[in-house]
């Protein structure tokens, strides 16, 4: 339950009333007014921008507006208070029952507390990590695996049918490389010295390649040509890739719906598909492109090109389909590829890019809006580096990896938990600062500790109950017929509220698609926990057993529950395991 949405509906309606009575215009349309937390806790539990947004439709004031709206918003159940402040925003205060309903409903809820109808199960095609398959992925590869993995989790609570999908690069000249690069190490099995020149992949990783294609193919390949082996070894080569990579997203919790080739959509001339689409169209042209800036102009040989009108669907510039040679031009792919996704029925795509990508995000924008005829919607999201850190000093590259360090290190060094938690505690297009020794400690400072440590701490009060007054059953049904009336400390007020707020969190981060928003809302749940903790060291009267108040400890746990609970499904959310134990 969404109980800001409950109020936006209940506010709508009085000024329904109001116009039906009279005494406002009619044809009022309340759809732009907010409710939501105010700014300041003090001013109440519920703020609304209602007359401000009402104002001109009513032809009053904001203030005037705002307090006949508040003299009506006064009949709404469970409301104790109405002020307006300022020009015309109306604070709404809610009676202490309110809160003990909302705790009641997290009890029945469960974990599935903060599921929404939001998404109304629309399709929507979310596309992370395609790292190009032609080594292990790096810790960069990794923030936007969980970035993508957790947005695909997070629009799924919210309503949506998610398909997660994976687009192998596996059509460009790197994977020619790649598979040049195996050779070697196919010839270094025989026994060969080999050197690898610059341009080539030098990782360790390729060794094991090179005796899996001595075993497959014997020396078959040890004289011939490149053109008579490139084709079979590059193939090799990228389905070990593959499945190196899927194997490290999975030690990350990672898995996805679908896998889609580059290159089986240009074999299948899905490219020439899409070309002729936009030409059927007439959004292409043969025209000469201004040279970029920067270049000097004998550094700019200008030529005719197969240029996309991007600039009528948004972008800065026109954009080129086809090189020099006349082959397409990467965009071309890209174009055919989101082609093929809204032609599956993904009308509304998300795409995880790298911070490199960031230039490319209005062009495919354009083409998606240009391909599906205004029908289909790309978001993009850009994953900023990762700073590897070890006690403030730069972590040293992998040797295995060669170039940099891979996400198996770090997911074998603090466990995939911490990777995806830390990952997302900041906004995905904020560079992050990974350190290892941060990353462990058990302290305020470290946020998945602090969070992990009050879901814990909750599973650690229900042992010693049971232990202690084995009569208080934690059964659910038990526990939602506890007399909450008998909490009334402000402490366990504020962490009801905050509980309360969880469906509405997950619908704003889901409609943002804004993951993080789920971490610093659970920082923020486990510290009104551990000062209600902290609370009852010094003051005997808040601590959750009492063996001489059975109805005060089953109300205690019925709180603690539901906390562990909405913690939970928060985790869930991220793909993190809640932890009843920290050892």
């Amino acid at each position: 339950m969404n109980f800001f949405k409950s109020f936006h509906n209940d506010i709508s309606a009085i000024v329904t009333k109001l116009s039906s009575e009279g005494k406002l215009p009619e044809g009022m349309d309340p759809s732009r007014l907010t409710c939501e937390p105010p700014r300041d806790a003090s001013h109440g539990d519920v703020a609304t921008n209602a007359a401000m947004v009402l104002c001109k439709q009513a032809k009053m004031k904001p203030r005037d507006l705002a307090d006949i709206l508040a003299e009506e918003i006064k009949n709404i159940d469970h409301v104790v208070s109405v002020d307006v402040a300022g020009p015309g925003f109306i604070n709404i205060k809610l009676a202490t029952e309110f809160w003990h309903a909302r705790l009641r409903d997290v009890l029945a809820a469960g974990t599935n507390w903060g599921d929404s109808d939001m998404g109304s199960g629309q399709s929507i095609n979310v596309e992370y990590v395609s790292a190009n398959p032609t080594g292990p992925m790096h810790v960069g590869h990794g923030r936007g695996a969980v970035v993508g993995d957790a947005l695909a989790l997070l629009l799924s609570k919210a309503g949506f049918n998610v398909t997660k999908e994976y687009y192998i690069n596996d059509a460009g000249a790197q994977v020619d490389v790649l598979a040049r690069s195996a050779y070697l190490r196919y010839r270094e099995a025989f026994g060969e010295t080999i050197e690898i020149p610059e341009g080539l992949y030098p990782g360790d990783y390729l060794v094991g390649v090179g005796k899996q294609l001595k075993e497959k193919f014997g020396d078959q390949w040890l004289n011939a040509d490149e053109s008579e082996w490139l084709a079979e070894i590059r193939q090799f080569s990228i389905d070990a890739m593959m499945g190196l990579i899927r194997n490290d997203l999975a030690a990350l919790g990672v898995q996805h719906d679908v896998f889609s080739s580059e290159r089986e959509l240009v074999e299948n001339d899905m490219v020439g598909k899409a070309i002729k689409y936009l030409e059927d169209r007439d959004l292409v042209y043969t025209g000469v492109l201004e040279p970029p800036k920067g270049k000097k102009p004998d550094d700019w040989e200008p030529r005719p090109q197969l240029l996309f009108k991007a600039t009528d669907f948004g972008d800065d510039v026109d954009r080129p389909l086809k090189k020099s040679d006349g082959s397409n031009t990467y965009f071309a792919n890209d174009i055919a590829y989101h082609f093929d996704k809204f032609s599956r029925g993904a009308d509304q795509m998300i795409d995880i890019f790298g911070a490199d990508h960031g230039g490319y995000v209005k062009r495919m924008k354009a083409a998606v809006k240009a391909m599906s005829e205004g029908k289909g919607d790309l978001d993009i999201k850009l994953a900023q580096m990762v700073n590897l850190m070890e006690n403030g000093e730069p972590v040293k590259m992998s040797k295995r990896a060669g170039t940099f360090v891979t996400l198996r290190d770090v997911i074998d060094k603090v466990g995939k938990d911490v990777v995806r938690f830390i990952m997302l505690t900041r906004k995905s297009d904020a560079q992050l600062e990974f350190d290892f020794a941060k990353v462990v400690e058990q302290s305020k400072d470290n946020p998945v500790f602090y969070v992990q440590y009050a879901h814990a701490r909750c599973y650690s009060v229900f042992r010693k109950s049971a232990e202690e007054m084995p009569s208080v059953s934690m059964d659910i049904e038990n526990l939602n017929s506890a007399d909450l009336s008998l909490l009334d400390d402000e402490s366990e007020l504020a962490l009801m509220r905050l509980m309360a707020e969880w469906p509405r969190l997950v619908e704003a981060a889901a409609e943002s698609h804004e993951p993080h928003r789920i971490t610093y809302f659970l920082y923020d749940l486990a510290s009104e926990f551990h000062s209600l903790w902290n609370k009852g060291t010094g003051n005997v009267q808040l601590r959750f057993l009492h063996s001489d108040n059975e109805a005060l400890t089953k109300s205690r746990l019925a709180l603690l529950k539901a906390v562990s609970l909405v913690i939970a499904s928060g985790l869930n959310t991220l793909g993190v395991e809640p932890r009843e134990e920290l050892r």
